[in-house]
């Protein structure tokens, strides 16, 4: 299987099979080599089979929160996060953790687009 396809196979694991489609179409038409690079680099990263995919997310919702402007990624990597396997409580600890490091304007704003994510995942 090649790198494109595995990529895929991983991305639907992760956000499912519809919202992975939908970011493969939102790309499509203007800068698709984008999709083919993310795809790529999902199954090089799980090639590497050091850590689990709970683990790639916690750091993923980690360095999305640190960068405190990427409330649309955060919200797609809580919602894979759901979806592989973390619990709201973990999810929620990650954003406390971060909080000493970051600090509490985007440390607040994670929360936000937390408590978002789990008021529309019931």
């Amino acid at each position: 299987m090649n790198n494109y396809k595995n990529g895929k196979q991983i991305r639907e694991k992760v956000i499912g099979k519809e919202k992975s489609q939908a970011i493969s179409d939102s790309l499509a038409d203007i800068a698709p080599i984008i999709d083919e690079k993310i795809l790529s680099a999902f199954d090089e990263v799980q090639k590497r089979n050091v850590i689990s995919l709970k683990q790639r997310e916690m750091l993923t919702l980690t360095s999305l929160a640190t960068q405190g402007d990427t409330s649309n990624q955060l919200e797609l990597h809580i919602r894979a996060s759901l979806n592989i396997g973390l619990t709201k409580e973990e999810i929620v600890e990650v954003f406390v953790h971060c909080l000493p490091y970051i600090g509490f304007p985007k440390t607040l704003n994670a929360i936000a687009v937390t408590k978002k994510v789990f008021a529309n995942s019931k």
